[in-house]
């Protein structure tokens, strides 16, 4: 193997190993849910709390990820997103509340980080391999994410729950070990990273919005669920680490899109029912959830495929419906601070109305009709244009 082959091939391992750091340490959480609400006393908005404030950090932070790029260069600033990752996986672990909620807080930095730039490199450095190397770490994410979400009940029932998400501390160390051999190149992000929102045309725009409200709205139900399907599981009579096995098989789920998705939206000539039909998976799936938990088998796999789909989906909106590179930066940015505001509203309000009702199938009922709105914001958004 020669220097470049080499090179080429500690590129794609490291980029494969800080993409399955993107979902993994914040959906590890969930399962564990329990027993930390046991081990502090918490009432379930503060349990919501630990699931939104990931999501809080990603809207506030994601837009003005590139202009750390800009400022450090995109190989030193996603092994600062690691290094974040690593250190609030630790705090987390400390044994505290405050650093509960602290070191879940880091962890969101650095995933926004990564989210954001990991793709402007994969752009640079792979421009004829962009979907098939995107499919590939949506992939790693799944997988690890999947994996995590799995075990974690597991180790947490041997070790408790503090050692089990400090096992996760493994992911950051390894891309980083691996990110090491990146540092000594200094480049910026491409014309497309999502930058600041500000106001300008972009915002003014009801193409815009639509856009916007697709992926804020299948954000939001992927993150409700996600945060609380262990409990909606459990509640059901389901055991803990079953829950916590079907939530590993929903983080996989997301990720088969990610592997058929691109071909099939190329044939398209629009998109419209391509957004109805990935949210009518959700939509089924939640009622499932609420009328049939039985079978939370099925709802798992038909919710993983139409959120994860949902979501490339509105990525690929993005692009799409922007006539240049600067309007997709200015697109992008705008749909993920909405976008992730919204999901982060979502894991709260959908606890408080929990706490309040005492049961999950009004929360449940209530996503299905953000699905179905999500649908008419997809036939809206997905009719051939652009801004």
């Amino acid at each position: 193997m020669n220097r470049r082959t080499a090179g080429e091939a500690a590129l794609l391992v490291g980029i494969l190993l800080i993409a399955a750091n993107l979902r993994a340490p914040f959906t590890g959480l969930p399962p564990v849910l329990g027993p930390i609400q046991a081990a502090f006393a918490l009432d379930t908005l503060a349990v919501g709390a630990l699931t939104t404030l990931p999501l809080l950090v990603f809207a506030l932070l994601s837009p003005f990820s590139a202009l750390l790029a800009r400022e450090y260069g995109l190989e030193r600033a996603l092994f600062g997103a690691m290094a974040a990752i690593a250190v609030g996986i630790a705090l987390r672990s400390a044994g505290t509340a405050w650093a509960l909620y602290a070191g879940t807080a880091v962890i969101g930095v650095g995933i926004a980080v990564g989210n954001v730039l990991l793709p402007s490199l994969v752009k640079r450095d792979f421009p004829q391999r962009v979907a098939s190397l995107t499919g590939a770490y949506a992939l790693a994410m799944g997988i690890a994410a999947a994996l995590g979400s799995a075990m974690v009940m597991p180790l947490a029932q041997v070790w408790g729950w503090r050692s089990a998400l400090l096992a996760f501390l493994l992911l950051p160390l390894a891309a980083m070990a691996v990110w090491t051999t990146q540092l000594g190149e200094r480049s910026a992000p491409v014309a497309d990273t999502p930058t600041p929102p500000h106001g300008g045309r972009v915002w003014r725009s009801p193409l815009a919005w639509q856009v916007t409200l697709f992926l804020g709205l299948n954000s939001t139900i992927y993150y409700v669920v996600v945060g609380w399907m262990p409990s909606i599981l459990a509640d059901a009579g389901m055991s803990s680490a079953r829950a916590g096995s079907l939530h590993g098989v929903l983080q996989l789920a997301t990720a088969i899109p990610g592997l058929l998705l691109g071909p099939i939206l190329a044939r398209l000539r629009d998109q419209r029912w391509a957004a109805v039909a990935v949210c009518a998976l959700s939509a089924v799936a939640l009622l499932g959830f609420a009328l049939i938990p039985q079978l939370a088998l099925v709802w798992a796999v038909l919710f993983g495929v139409g959120t994860g789909a949902g979501i490339i989906l509105g990525l690929s909106l993005i692009g799409l419906r922007s006539g240049n590179a600067a309007q997709a930066a200015s697109l992008s940015g705008m749909s993920q601070c909405v976008g992730y505001l919204l999901a982060s509203l979502g894991p709260v309000a959908i606890g408080g109305l929990h706490q309040a009702l005492g049961g999950w199938t009004a929360s449940l009922l209530l996503c299905a009709g953000l699905a179905a709105v999500a649908a008419v914001m997809g036939v809206l958004a997905g009719r051939s244009g652009s801004l």
